[in-house]
Parts: structure tokens; sequence; C-alpha cells
């Protein structure tokens, strides 16, 4: 039994839910279509949004598809955001319109074109908001901009995700006297 798939989604005011082959999902902050797997059925009942299935063969994915749409109709409603944090000697990042500019140690800047319904502010040079109505594409932002220099676990210098925790490994130590011989 999939306790996911059987919970009511509710429907914050302003959200407006089309059901068809899939779920189309309109809110102030934009669009979104969620696919609905043969097998699963949605309705719209007392401002809740729920999902059924015909067979416990498909309860995987009513779960998913459950998930996909609270996903959705949070987005269009309120938003998702994803904080980072550059650490290291002269690492910083500017952004002007569309295009952000990180200086990370290599021998020339990396621009990045952010995609459609991703906003990026930064704070102080190093640090990092990213947001936006769609969950899948502002995750998939940051992971590719903490992919341009990640966390290095011996200097601590990198992007890394607002609250990430590394464990700080030990360099190299001398051998002593006599142990290479």
């Amino acid at each position: 039994m999939s306790r996911v798939g059987n919970k009511p989604i509710p429907l914050p005011k302003g959200v407006k839910i089309n059901i068809g082959n899939e779920i189309l999902v309109e809110g102030p902050k934009g669009k979104l279509k969620v696919p609905v797997p043969e097998g699963i059925s949605a309705r719209q009942a007392d401002g809740n949004l729920e999902l059924l299935r015909d067979s416990d063969q498909r309860a995987a994915l009513h779960g998913l598809t459950r998930a996909l749409a609270a996903a959705a109709v949070h987005g269009v409603s309120s938003g998702f955001t994803r904080e980072l944090d550059i650490t290291g000697t002269g690492y910083r990042a500017d952004v002007k319109g569309k295009i952000a500019t990180f200086t990370l140690g290599y021998s020339h800047p990396i621009e990045l074109l952010l995609p459609d319904g991703v906003d990026l502010k930064i704070d102080k040079q190093t640090h990092l908001v990213l947001s936006g109505y769609d969950k899948q594409m502002v995750g998939q932002v940051a992971a590719n901009i903490r992919a341009l220099r990640p966390p290095d676990p011996y200097k601590h210098k990198g992007v890394r995700y607002t609250g990430e925790v590394l464990r700080k490994k030990a360099g190299k130590t001398a051998a002593g006297a006599g142990a290479a011989k």
C-alpha cells in the first residue's frame, strides 16, 4: 500500500488544475505539466487533488505521481529555493541578466546561462540563492553550479550547498626518519 499516493494534495488559492492525460498545474509563478501513467487516475474534490490507482501493481507509480503533482502544486504557488556557498580565496560569482560568471581558481572565468524559470541572486559574491517554480530544474542548475568546482575535502575550497557538511581529511604527513631508505 502506498501511503504517499493516498495522501490528498491541498490546492492553495490561485492554483488551477486541468486533468487529462496529464495534469496541468497553473499558478501565480508559472505552469507545469505532470504526466499521469496508465492505471493512475486523478480527481479534484473539496479543494484537494487526489490520485487513485486501479491495482496494487501500480503502488510505486502511484506514490511517484503524487509526489510529482505535489511538487508542481507547491512550485507554482510558492516556488523552490536552493542555496550555495562559495569558499576559497578569490572565488566569487557575479550575475548579469541570465548569465552567471564564476571565478573559481581556473585560468578563465566560467559563464553559465540560466534557463528560463530559474533566478539567481548573489549576496556578498559568495552566497548564491537559486529560486524557481520547477523543483527539478532548480536542483539541476544547483548541481551544475556545484560541479564547476566541487568542495575539496583537503582545503575546504569550492562550491557547496549551504549547510552541507564536509569531513576534513588530513593531508600527507612526513614519515619518520629512515622510513624511505
